[in-house]
């Protein structure tokens, strides 16, 4: 696969099968100029550009061009942690972009607040450089002890209100999204306290009953960290965060389709159960791209073996080593329509982040991010648009 910018010079990708926004459109075109779409149709009332791609001639029949991929929930990838700084954050972008994931928002592990704060000032920098980076999502420190996961329970604490506004003032303004389990003392204070700051509030690392998940989504938050896992599950006289994620028409739910975290038949039933409201995440941490062996997840030791990872000290799943076509290849293997599968890859992410106005669809006056694939849902070419202004 080769990734490309799109952002000088005019660029027209033709005769591909164009999926976005929930809608199929064959035999389509689009067109890009200095980065941004200005037009598209069908046939061969496309004009010359100073690109010219021929989909099907590059990717064979049934080639597919979606929007890029957004993933709002990925902790590294190619063997770099994203906790490490700026080089292991560009490696780890350089190898999801290679899978189309043209945006993302950058997530940390639970560490210490000095750590965190750096980190997020560090992405915050990153934001002016780099198009791909969207900003943090702080993944810690915030969450139930009990559901841990990969996360070291030493590190983890009650949400204050100074301890929320440090982490919040040092992304100045790019955090995109705090992971939170709202039943903790201060919680629901600091679902408002996030929302308030423009950055979504995520339930997840919890123990919430349904009850406390419907009072943090009245609060405000507006996502389900990768659903069903660190979580209470349902049960038939105690429905817990998912189906009370999946009733609130405001709530996003991230999903994990790597046939791991989730069996393809509850991958299924999260998109029947949550209509356009599922984003498909990675949850990828450095493995991803890279051979098994030993990793670091922030203060967590992890084995991946034959391509699972897991924490050596408990045994629990610690991230994956996804990539996002992979996962739009198992979302459809389990039965998701594709228009639906590549909606979670683009538009809903993008709206879970407040980004939906310029990212995830390729209509006039959207950033030119985009992916063609070929009918087996492979990778052939990506390409990505300009900066995205704040």
């Amino acid at each position: 696969m080769t990734t490309h910018s799109s952002a000088t010079g005019s660029l027209v990708v033709h005769s591909a099968r164009i999926v976005d926004r929930g809608e199929v459109t064959d035999d389509g075109w689009v067109r890009i100029e200095n980065g941004v779409v200005v037009s598209r149709g069908t046939g061969s009332g496309w004009e010359s550009a100073d690109e010219v791609v021929d989909a099907a001639g590059v990717a064979g029949p049934g080639a597919v061009l979606t929007p890029g991929f957004i993933d709002i929930h990925g902790h590294g990838g190619a063997g770099a942690a994203y906790d490490d700084g700026i080089d292991a954050i560009r490696t780890g972008r350089d190898l999801h972009r290679a899978h189309g994931t043209t945006r993302a928002v950058i997530s940390l592990v639970t560490g210490t607040l000095d750590a965190l704060a750096e980190s997020v000032a560090t992405i915050a920098d990153l934001t002016e450089t780099d198009v791909d980076v969207l900003g943090s999502h702080l993944e810690g420190p915030f969450l139930d002890p009990g559901h841990h996961g990969a996360h070291e329970p030493s590190l983890l604490r009650h949400p204050s209100e100074r301890d929320v506004a440090r982490l919040l003032d040092a992304g100045r303004g790019t955090v995109r999204q705090v992971t939170i389990a709202p039943e903790l003392p201060g919680g629901l204070d600091a679902v408002r306290q996030i929302v308030a700051s423009g950055a979504a509030a995520a339930v997840g690392h919890t123990d919430a009953d349904a009850d406390m998940a419907i009072a943090a989504f009245e609060a405000g938050a507006s996502i389900l960290t990768h659903a069903f896992n660190a979580m209470n599950g349902i049960h038939h006289r105690a429905p817990g965060p998912v189906l009370a994620a999946a009733a609130d028409h405001r709530v996003i739910l991230e999903a994990i389709a790597d046939d791991i975290h989730l069996d393809p038949a509850v991958v299924k039933l999260v998109f029947d159960a949550a209509p356009t409201r599922v984003a498909l995440i990675t949850d990828a941490m450095a493995a991803a791209g890279s051979a098994d062996g030993q990793y670091d997840l922030g203060a967590v030791r992890v084995t991946v073996l034959d391509g699972v990872a897991r924490a050596d000290d408990t045994g629990s799943i610690a991230g994956s080593t996804l990539t996002q076509d992979v996962a739009l290849q198992r979302a459809v293997r389990a039965g998701v329509p594709l228009t639906e599968a590549v909606r979670a890859l683009t538009e809903t992410p993008a709206r879970a982040v407040g980004r939906h106005t310029r990212l995830g669809a390729l209509r006039a006056g959207m950033l030119g991010d985009a992916v063609l694939l070929d009918a087996r849902l492979r990778v052939a070419l990506v390409w990505t648009g300009q900066a995205l202004s704040a």
